[in-house]
């Protein structure tokens, strides 16, 4: 378990992002409930991606439906970068008496 500070995947009400210092055993209320909502929007954007297929997929597809396909889908893009970020955080790096070009890149998104 990583003792790094979580990435939620919410912001606060100034729109900054929401950050939580887990339980040791990180199963705490927070940390279900970020869980489940991490499994949602993967979920969405899974789900999205089929009715893009379907949508693209059809040449008579109107601008309207095209723009608004594009707003979901930045959406979920956003979403899934952000659980990405998360998961990422959390990824214990390791010692550094280990081999230098062994350690993984460890990329910091928009919101750290």
């Amino acid at each position: 378990m990583s003792t790094q500070p979580r990435l939620l995947p919410w912001n606060g009400p100034a729109g900054k992002p929401c950050f939580l210092v887990p339980s040791e055993d990180g199963k705490g209320y927070l940390s279900r409930l970020a869980d489940e909502m991490e499994a949602v929007q993967l979920r969405m954007g899974t789900e999205l991606l089929g009715h893009a297929d379907a949508l693209l997929g059809n040449p008579k597809a109107e601008s309207g439906e095209l723009r608004f396909l594009a707003n979901r889908l930045v959406e979920a893009l956003r979403d899934a970068l952000r659980v990405a970020d998360s998961r990422g955080r959390r990824i214990p790096l390791p010692d550094e008496d280990d081999d230098e070009d062994a350690r993984p890149v460890q990329a910091r998104g928009a919101w750290g």
